[in-house]
C-alpha cells in the first residue's frame, strides 16, 4: 500500500507538473516571439545577460532552501509530523525573505557599476533596478511552492507557474512596443517589469493557497521538532545545496559574460557577438528544452518521492522507478534530437524569423545528454548526494569556461557548443555510474541508447522524403505541426516495435 501511494504521488505530481510545463512553455514562446520580435537578436542578447543576475539571486537566496523544504516535509508528512512541516516552512520563508531583501539593497545601490563595468553596457541599469525589487517575493515564493512539493500537492505549484508567466506576457505586451522607440534599455526594463509583477503576484497566490490548505487540512499539530533542531536540519541540506546553486550560477554568470567577448576576438563586432549569444541563448536553447517539459517535472517529482521512499527503506522500489525513468528518459531526448536535427530550419524561420538552423542541430545533438542531466539531477538530490552534484557542476563548468577562453576565439560559437556538449557527457557518465552503484539499476544499452538511436535515424531519413511534400500542400505553420505529428507516431511506432519501450513499461511507468 505504501509502495502504491508512493507512486500514485510520483504519477500524479509528474502529470500536474507537466501539463503546467507545458502550458507554461507555450506561453513562454509567444512572449519570446514577441520579445525577439520587438528586440531583435541583440536585444534578446542584453536580456539574457541580466538573467545569471535572476538566477544568482535565487541560487543565494531560496534554491537550497526550496528543495530542502520539500525533502523535509515529504519525510516529516510520511511521519505524521505535520507541526514540524509548519515549522520547517516559516523558519525557511524567514530566511529567505531576508536574503531577497539583503540581495535587493546591494544590487539596486550598484546596479550602475553592475551595468556599466560587469555587462559593459550602461542600458542595462535601469533593469537591474527593477529586477532587484522581485527577490524576496521570488525567495518566499519558492520556498512556499517547495512545501506543496513535498507534500506531492502539485497542483498549486502548477498555477502558480502557469499565472506567473501570463502576468510576465501581459506586462511586456502592454509595455514592450511602448518604450521600445526610447531604446533597447527601456524595451529590457519593460521585461524586468513583468517578472517583478509575475513574482509578486504569484507570491501572494501561494501564501494564500498555503494558508487554506493548512485550515482545510487542520495541520495545527504541535511541532516535536524544536526550533533549533528544525534549523539545523534546514541548514544541513539547505547550505550544501545553496553552495552547490551559487557557484554553478556564478560560473553561468561568468560564461554568459565571456562568451560575447570572445566572440570578438574571433572577428565579429560587439553587436554581432550579443546577438549570437541572444540567438543561442534567448532563441534556440528555449526552444530544445521546451520538449523536456515532461523531464523537468518528472525531476522534480522525484525529489520528495525518491526521499520519502529513501525514509521509509524502500530500495528495491526507488531501483525499478529510477530503471523506468531512465528508459523514458533516453527515449525521450533521443527523439527530439531527431526532431531538432529534421527541422532545424523550419523551426527557427517559422518560430523566431531568425535563421538559427545552425546552432539548433549542434544543440539537437546534445538533447539526450541534457535531458538526462535533469533526470539525473533529480535522482541524486532524492538520493542525498548533493555534495556529487556540486562537484559534478564544478567538473561540468571547468569544461565549458576552458572551451571559452581557448577555443571560442578560434573557432567561434561552435567551440562553445562543443565545450558544453563534453561538460554534458561527462557529469552524465559520472551520475549515472553513481546511481548505478547506489540503486543497483542495470544499465541496458541496448534498449536505452541503440535501438531508440536507430529508431530516431530512420524516423528523420523517412520523413526527410515527404517534408518538402507536406509543406508544400499544408503551408508553414500547419505543414511543421503535420511533420511533427508524423515524426513523434513513426519514432514512437518504431520504439515499440524494437521492444524497447513496452505497453508494459507504460503501465509500470503509471504505476510508479
Amino acid at each position: 500500500m505504501v509502495a502504491k501511494r508512493i507512486g500514485k504521488g510520483i504519477v500524479q505530481s509528474t502529470l500536474i507538473l507537466t501539463v503546467a510545463n507545458i502550458i507554461n512553455r507555450l506561453l513562454g514562446f509567444g512572449y519570446r516571439i514577441y520579445m525577439s520580435n520587438i528586440l531583435g537578436p541583440e536585444g534578446m542578447g542584453l536580456f539574457q545577460l541580466i538573467m545569471p543576475i535572476y538566477a544568482l539571486a535565487w541560487s543565494i537566496s531560496c534554491s537550497g532552501l526550496t528543495t530542502s523544504v520539500s525533502k523535509l516535509v515529504a519525510a516529516e508528512k510520511a511521519k505524521g509530523q505535520y507541526g514540524n512541516m509548519g515549522r520547517i516552512l516559516k523558519q525557511a520563508l524567514a530566511i529567505s525573505t531576508i536574503l531577497g531583501l539583503v540581495l535587493t539593497a546591494i544590487l539596486f545601490l550598484f546596479s550602475d557599476i553592475v551595468a556599466g563595468r560587469m555587462f559593459g553596457d550602461a542600458r542595462l541599469s535601469m533593469s537591474l533596478k527593477i529586477l532587484s525589487l522581485s527577490f524576496p517575493f521570488m525567495a518566499a515564493g519558492s520556498c512556499t511552492r517547495g512545501y506543496f512539493m513535498g507534500l506531492q500537492e502539485t497542483v498549486i505549484p502548477a498555477i502558480s507557474q502557469v499565472f506567473e508567466q501570463c502576468v510576465r506576457m501581459a506586462v511586456i505586451f502592454l509595455l514592450a512596443a511602448a518604450m521600445m522607440p526610447r531604446g533597447l534599455g527601456y524595451a529590457t526594463a519593460a521585461a524586468m517589469l513583468g517578472i517583478f509583477a509575475g513574482e509578486v503576484l504569484s507570491f501572494v497566490f501561494v501564501i494564500l493557497a498555503y494558508k487554506g490548505y493548512k485550515v482545510k487540512w487542520k495541520h495545527f499539530k504541535k511541532p516535536t521538532l524544536s526550533s533549533s533542531e528544525s534549523l539545523y536540519m534546514l541548514g544541513a541540506m539547505a547550505i550544501p545545496l545553496t553552495f552547490n546553486r551559487i557557484t554553478g550560477s556564478l560560473l553561468s554568470a561568468f560564461e554568459n559574460l565571456m562568451l560575447p567577448r570572445r566572440l570578438v576576438l574571433y572577428g565579429m563586432t560587439n553587436s554581432e557577438a550579443l546577438s549570437e549569444f541572444g540567438k543561442i541563448s534567448g532563441m534556440a536553447m528555449p526552444l530544445v528544452q521546451f520538449l523536456s517539459a515532461l523531464l523537468v517535472s518528472l525531476s522534480i517529482s522525484l525529489v520528495p518521492a525518491v526521499s520519502e521512499a529513501m525514509t521509509m527503506k524502500n530500495f528495491s522500489r526507488i531501483s525499478n522507478t529510477v530503471s523506468k525513468v531512465m528508459l523514458f528518459t533516453t527515449i525521450t531526448g533521443i527523439g527530439s534530437a531527431g526532431v531538432f536535427i529534421l527541422l532545424a530550419n523550419e523551426l527557427g524561420e517559422i518560430i523566431y524569423n531568425q535563421n538559427i538552423s545552425h546552432i539548433l542541430i549542434l544543440l539537437g545533438i546534445m538533447c539526450p545528454f541534457m535531458y538526462m542531466q535533469t533526470t539525473l539531477s533529480g535522482i541524486l538530490n532524492g538520493l542525498g548526494e548533493q555534495v556529487f552534484i556540486f562537484r559534478n557542476a564544478l567538473i561540468s563548468s571547468a569544461i565549458s569556461i576552458a572551451f571559452i577562453m581557448l577555443v571560442v576565439p578560434h573557432l567561434g560559437l561552435n567551440g562553445y557548443i562543443l565545450g558544453s556538449f563534453l561538460g554534458l557527457v561527462v557529469i552524465c557518465a559520472l551520475s549515472l555510474n553513481k546511481i548505478r552503484i547506489t540503486t543497483h539499476i542495470k544499465v541496458n544499452l541496448l534498449d536505452w541508447f541503440i535501438k531508440p538511436i536507430l529508431s530516431s535515424i530512420l524516423t528523420v531519413l523517412v520523413v526527410r522524403l515527404f517534408k518538402a511534400h507536406i509543406f508544400g500542400a499544408f503551408g508553414n505553420i500547419a505543414g511543421l505541426a503535420v511533420t511533427l505529428m508524423l515524426t513523434g507516431l513513426m519514432y514512437m511506432t518504431l520504439i515499440v516495435s524494437t521492444g524497447c519501450f513496452s505497453r508494459d513499461d507504460m503501465k509500470a511507468i503509471l504505476r510508479r
